[in-house]
Order: structure tokens, then C-alpha cells, then sequence
């Protein structure tokens, strides 16, 4: 089953899914904008277009991650967000 959601008055939309290869997860988009997001568990981020200007807790540099790129959030804590231009990005949630 799909579930579609949206974030930050439309500027962020998912679609999360289970699947056998990825586990529980969602794939998304954000246009411009800085944004916060809290986790109940550990995420894996991955960006597939764009770039994503991440500040993960406990840091206290910004660090760049383009195509292809990956970076982990602890569960239970909250990341920065500054998005350039539309970005695509799938969220793993483990």
C-alpha cells in the first residue's frame, strides 16, 4: 500500500512504501526551502537529483550531499535541511 504525504504547506511530498529490497521507506521531492525534521527511528537518506545542505545533530557544520550521496540520522533527534532547488531524495527507515 502506498501512503502519500505532505510536509511544509506542500513544498515536500513523499510516498512511502514496504518493500523486500528496500524494507519500510519513502521517496520523495522538495522544492526550495529550509526545513527541520524530527525521526522516530534511524533513517537512511539518500539523494537521487539535486542536493541537500544537511546539518545533522550534534554537528555544528553544514555539509553538502549531491547525487548519489548518503548520510544517516540518529532515531528519536532532528536535521536541518537547505534545498537549493527541487530535490528528489528516498528515505529508509531503519
Amino acid at each position: 500500500m502506498l501512503n502519500v504525504s505532505e510536509y511544509f504547506e506542500g513544498k515536500v511530498k513523499s510516498i512511502g512504501f514496504t518493500s523486500a529490497s528496500t524494507g519500510r521507506a519513502s521517496v520523495g521531492v522538495m522544492v526550495e526551502g529550509e526545513y527541520a525534521f524530527g525521526t522516530g527511528q534511524p533513517e537512511e537518506m539518500t539523494v537521487i537529483s539535486g542536493a541537500l545542505n544537511v546539518l545533522l545533530p550534534g554537528e555544528t557544520e553544514w555539509k553538502i550531499y549531491e547525487a548519489g550521496g548518503v548520510f544517516h540520522v540518529p532515531g528519536h533527534s532532528e536535521f536541518h535541511l537547505q534545498v537549493a532547488e527541487p530535490t528528489a531524495y528516498l528515505c529508509r527507515y531503519l
